[in-house]
């Protein structure tokens, strides 16, 4: 994430603060790490039809229209505004939003399906830093004065966290991340933090729920040290880096590296095959808007320019690159899809797809956290095209479900996009992809929770039977008894109309 200044707070508003809570985003939502896009037209049209039929639909159900909004049937509607504005990419009929009961039956039977979120967030309860209290302190003086110093921090830390994760969507394993800084102060967790909490929640639940990563700092002093002490004393599933250094401001301190650097990196690649842990995952793109300028030279260094070489000589670990590497919208989502309907390419993202082809390896993936969001809420036709190049070119084996939140709010509505999307005929057709198929078969189950199994070893029959009766179980049980409503929040900023 990166700071927003005094301006860039001018130009934005909180999320959560902004129009009607509705099942799915109708604005592109920033967690920091760039500049968000206005409003589209065809947003603004989505947006007005969801709250026509949630109008017209929530008397047929016996609802107000904010429980409509939060239930399974306004979920549908949602999907059906999406395709009626967007065309039929999305798979969903009118019975669901407008019959009681259908959208019901096909959410139990999903709800059980095995999804394992591999990139989540919260802030520690100490967190005072300028990026979230500045949100805070300026949503407090400009649009909600209820909003009271650590009050408005709340949606950002571990109560909401295991609320939007665990009991307000079908995530059931999760792994908390983290991102490195030039300046300790604001860091969002620590190693220490982000594995006392996985231990928390596991301890809880009584199985394994959440898994976690180390962050690594390449460079800094003593960092293969800590490294090694990590390792005996933290245990994690993971590893982390951000090739950019710090993604919160431009570094200072020379904190960017390269996943290829010899010297400095490998004998961390050789302490990781030791271990046993053999999986890194790279932070690689969503580069703010201006970055060719803004950020010099250092922008290269959110490029896959260093993954084939890597990837090529260490096939041990496997290389996991959050968020696709994709850049940032430069122009409006229309235009990056006219540019892929003309040429074939996303910029970054292609280069990552073709990293398999040109350098022989088998061992790298892509994740999809923000890059999916932002996409099939701007124009569902970019994220179905990005999704063809990543399987078509790393393989459905090697593409691994994430989604950023809890930035993002419940992730309820990036894994019912992911189930109801479908890749357009004339799409897989042109560029030869295959279809995404159903919300349950071999290819979206594959990314959402089969390529995670394998890579961190889970077993799935085990995973199932004990997640389905352990105490977070329990406690969504009861939580959805006593009539508990996913809040539809989103936690982070978009562009002031």
């Amino acid at each position: 994430m990166r700071f927003l200044s005094d301006e860039d707070l001018r130009k934005t508003e909180p999320a959560e603060q902004v129009g009607a809570p509705l099942p799915i985003p109708t604005r592109i939502v920033s967690n920091g790490e760039y500049d968000p896009l206005p409003q589209t037209p065809q947003q603004r049209a989505v947006e007005a039809r969801i709250e026509a039929l949630a109008g017209k639909l929530a008397p047929r159900h016996g609802m107000s229209r904010r429980r409509f909004l939060s239930s399974s049937a306004g979920m549908a509607a949602a999907f059906m505004a999406m395709n009626e504005i967007f065309g039929p990419l999305f798979e969903v009929s009118r019975a669901e939003a407008a019959t009681p009961g259908v959208a019901d039956e096909r959410a139990r039977a999903l709800a059980s399906q095995l999804v394992i979120d591999v990139q989540t967030h919260f802030v520690r309860d100490d967190y005072a830093q300028p990026l979230l209290m500045d949100l805070a302190k300026f949503a407090k003086e400009h649009w909600n004065p209820q909003l009271e110093g650590e009050n408005g921090l709340v949606r950002f830390k571990f109560q909401n966290y295991v609320k939007e994760i665990f009991l307000d969507s079908d995530t059931k394993i999760a792994l908390i991340s983290g991102a490195p800084t030039d300046d300790p102060e604001t860091l969002f967790l620590t190693n220490e933090q982000i594995a006392a909490a996985r231990d928390v929640i596991n301890r809880v639940a009584g199985t394994k729920r959440v898994l976690s990563h180390f962050i690594i700092t390449p460079g800094s002093p003593g960092w293969l040290d800590e490294v090694d002490r990590t390792l005996e004393t933290l245990k994690p599933e993971s590893f982390k880096g951000y090739t950019i250094g710090d993604p919160l401001y431009q570094t200072k301190k020379a904190s960017n590296w390269r996943m290829d650097d010899e010297k400095n990196v490998y004998p961390f690649y050789e302490r990781m095959v030791k271990s046993g842990i053999t999986t890194l995952c790279v932070h690689k793109g969503l580069m703010p808007a201006d970055y060719a300028t803004s950020w010099g030279d250092l922008w290269r260094y959110a490029t896959v320019w260093d993954v084939g070489k890597a990837a090529k000589d260490w096939p041990q670990i496997n290389f996991v690159i959050y968020h696709s590497a994709m850049r940032p919208f430069i122009e409006l989502p229309e235009r990056e899809l006219a540019q892929f309907e003309k040429t074939g390419r996303i910029d970054w993202v292609t280069d990552l797809a073709e990293i398999p082809e040109k350098y022989g390896v088998k061992n790298v993936y892509a994740e999809l956290g923000t890059c999916f969001a932002n996409t099939c809420v701007t124009h569902p036709r970019l994220a179905a095209a990005m999704l063809g190049q990543l399987i078509k070119g790393l393989g459905v084996d090697h593409v691994l479900w994430g989604t950023d939140s809890v930035w993002y709010g419940s992730p309820q509505w990036q894994i019912e996009a992911m189930r109801r999307l479908e890749i357009p005929e004339d799409m897989q057709k042109k560029h030869g992809f295959a279809p995404l198929g159903p919300a349950d078969g071999p290819v979206k189950t594959a990314i959402f929770s089969g390529n995670a199994i394998r890579m961190y070893r889970i077993d799935p029959r085990g995973a199932q039977t004990a997640l389905s009766a352990d105490q977070i179980a329990a406690m969504k049980d009861e939580y959805l008894a006593m009539g508990g409503l996913r809040s539809n929040l989103r936690y982070g900023y978009v562009a002031r109309a």
